[in-house]
């Protein structure tokens, strides 16, 4: 007898449907599985085999052959596990198959027949909806997160005995419900805060403006002069993630295996910070079956690279070309999984490779130091638009008992900001200004005649590119935002250009 259940692969942060086909017919007992399934799937037959018999259900000592098709798509994961049982089970008669063919199955079964969670379930709800199936049958610990899609409905699982049940009409299984507004709405309290910071207004200064218009950032500074304290609390004065947002980084975490069971939206920007050890697939994504890297999770948030310069030289030029298109496509013999990596860069490096305190008590000579910093090559400074130098901060600042301005505050100007530039791009999918383009930097960026004379005076003394030059414009676009300034004036310029220190060094 045959029966026809529905499943999905993941490809990417995307999922395919699949048609789980199940022949059941006499002959000596077998089990055969096609449709190129890789090993996890393929020892789905153990597991299948166990969870029937241990559910109360007789397995079928027969000639088994399950099809997974379309059979040019590799799939990979214990997902099928209950589509096949199910299947089985349908091709046996145990179970009626009419409703199963309006329905799509994914869960790991255990040997008892518990279903387990898996991941790249937001992926397959999209892609169950898409299709135009009724439902989606899945692991109870992963329903809030199928639930998120709209117009769906999600079937939570605890057992196999529950799904033959349901199908047989002997019980009712309620469907789960989230509202996904609700949940990106919700008001997350920060364990850490700016106002924690003493001293540094300068680079607090730089890391608003970072924030108000999504721009790259890199801190320079001797040890203990507080960088990775500064980056750890850059989220905090981010804009909360818009729905759209919130979905498209919770498919990349729940594809790379991240987002937490009983989780349905990650209601926070993601913070990233990868050891200096970490690989180029580490990083940008790749595998035999293609993984989003760091720079993919790190996506609608923050990647930090604490000691940039101790991280291998391939590893950080890997990075120039998603900081430019804002993706990463992961291309193999089996074809190339596209996955978003539109993340805000921090950066942070001590001046020299022993971590001296200062200039003065530096023990290195000045062509250590420059040999040193040569390893963030001129390419990948230029896509990094502000360069900041982060002193150590003195006794006095230290032992003040005055806190400083909190990360709501901050936020408040950051949101103001980013409120103007979603006005200015309300007809583009720009979302920030360091993603303008050339024509819209031509457009929105105009320059006065003084800020000509200072901007030309630029580009001749630090030898700037024309991608350092369109960096700038949009940096003084962003302080003018700030200000509450329509057009860019020239200390706008003034202060874009001064977080430019590094090209004078390079």
């Amino acid at each position: 007898m045959l029966a026809r259940v529905f499943s999905a692969a993941v490809m990417g942060i995307d999922a395919a449907l699949v048609s789980v086909e199940v022949d059941v017919t006499a002959g000596l007992p077998a089990f055969n599985m096609v449709g190129l399934p890789d090993s996890t799937v393929r020892e789905s037959r153990d597991r299948v085999r166990s969870a029937i018999r241990n559910a109360g259900y007789t397995f079928p000592m027969e000639r088994i052959t399950v099809s997974l098709a379309p059979a040019d798509l590799r799939k990979e994961g214990a997902a099928f596990d209950l589509p096949i049982a199910l299947g089985i089970l349908a091709a046996t008669g145990l179970v009626k198959g009419d409703r199963l063919q309006r329905f799509l199955l994914i869960g790991e079964l255990s040997l008892d027949g518990e279903v387990q969670p898996v991941r790249g379930v937001l992926p397959i709800a999209l892609a169950c909806r898409r299709e135009g199936l009724d439902g989606l049958l899945l692991p109870a610990a992963n329903c809030r997160e199928a639930a998120v899609v709209g117009n769906l409905t999600a079937l939570p699982l605890r057992r196999l005995s529950e799904a033959v049940e349901w199908l047989a009409g002997e019980r009712t299984i309620e469907p789960a419900r989230v509202d996904p507004e609700t949940l990106t709405g919700q008001e997350i309290v920060d364990d850490v805060d700016f106002s924690e910071v003493r001293g540094q207004a300068h680079a607090k200064r730089a890391l608003e403006i970072a924030a108000a218009g999504g721009h790259n950032i890199l801190m320079i500074g001797p040890p203990g002069a507080g960088k990775t304290l500064l980056a750890r609390r850059l989220p905090t004065i981010l804009p909360p993630l818009a729905l759209e947002e919130a979905i498209e980084v919770s498919a990349v975490w729940s594809v790379a295996g991240l987002l937490a069971p009983n989780d349905g939206l990650l209601r926070v920007r993601p913070f990233r910070a990868p050891h200096h050890t970490i690989s180029e697939a580490g990083l940008i994504g790749g595998g035999s079956v293609p993984r989003p890297g760091e720079v993919s999770v790190a996506h609608s948030g923050v990647l930090f690279l604490d000691e940039m310069p101790e991280f291998s030289q391939h590893v950080l030029e890997s990075l120039r070309q998603p900081l430019e298109d804002g993706a990463v496509v992961v291309a193999r013999a089996a074809g190339a999984s596209r996955f978003p990596a539109r993340f805000q860069l921090v950066g942070a490096a001590n001046p020299c490779r022993r971590g001296c305190p200062s200039l003065q008590a530096c023990l290195c000579t000045p062509g250590e130091r420059e040999r040193y910093l040569a390893r963030l090559s001129r390419p990948l400074l230029d896509r990094i638009d502000l360069h900041l130098d982060v002193p150590a901060v003195p006794f006095r600042e230290l032992s003040r008992d005055a806190s400083g301005e909190t990360s709501a505050a901050i936020r408040g100007r950051v949101l103001g900001a980013r409120g103007i530039q979603a006005e200015r791009f309300t007809k583009s999918a720009t979302r920030a200004n360091a993603r303008m383009s050339v024509g819209q930097l031509r457009r929105f960026c105009p320059i006065p005649a003084d800020g000509q004379k200072l901007l030309a005076l630029a580009v001749e003394r630090l030898g700037l590119s024309a991608r350092g030059h369109d960096r700038i414009l949009k940096v003084a676009r962003t302080i003018a935002d700030l200000d509450g300034r329509e057009t860019i004036a020239a200390e706008h310029l003034a202060e874009a250009i001064q977080y430019r220190g590094l090209d004078r060094w390079l």
